[in-house]
């Protein structure tokens, strides 16, 4: 299932790299990039997303931060890689039980680098 056409972002995100997530199974690591993170959710660039409703545990720190995220995500789309895609592969997950003083530090991190770019 690809995105949707219509993107209607309630929140601010950011960009990172993540060099290493951990998802679902304590052996299984996902490296690589998160194009952006907002309070509510995570896009991972990957050419394998997992299928649209599939859940599992994520854990990683944002980068030069001590902010551990830690929680049940679960796949709310994803887009297949296409060598005509102007768009990288990947999903787009939901924190489900994201800590909400952990949101609110996400927050308090995107905020502050839109401040030092204006």
């Amino acid at each position: 299932m690809d995105k949707p056409a219509s993107n209607k972002r309630t929140t601010l995100r950011r960009p990172m790299i993540v060099t290493q997530v951990k998802m679902g199974d304590e052996r299984k690591y996902f490296f690589g990039y998160a194009a952006n993170i907002s309070r509510k959710g995570l896009f991972i660039q990957t050419v394998s997303p997992k299928d649209v409703g599939c859940e599992f545990n994520i854990e990683f720190t944002v980068p030069r931060t001590d902010i551990l995220v830690k929680c049940r995500c679960r796949v709310v789309w994803y887009r297949k890689f296409s060598k005509s895609s102007k768009y990288e592969p990947g999903m787009g997950v939901s924190f489900e039980d994201l800590d909400p003083a952990v949101a609110d530090r996400i927050d308090e991190w995107i905020a502050k680098d839109t401040e030092a770019e204006g």
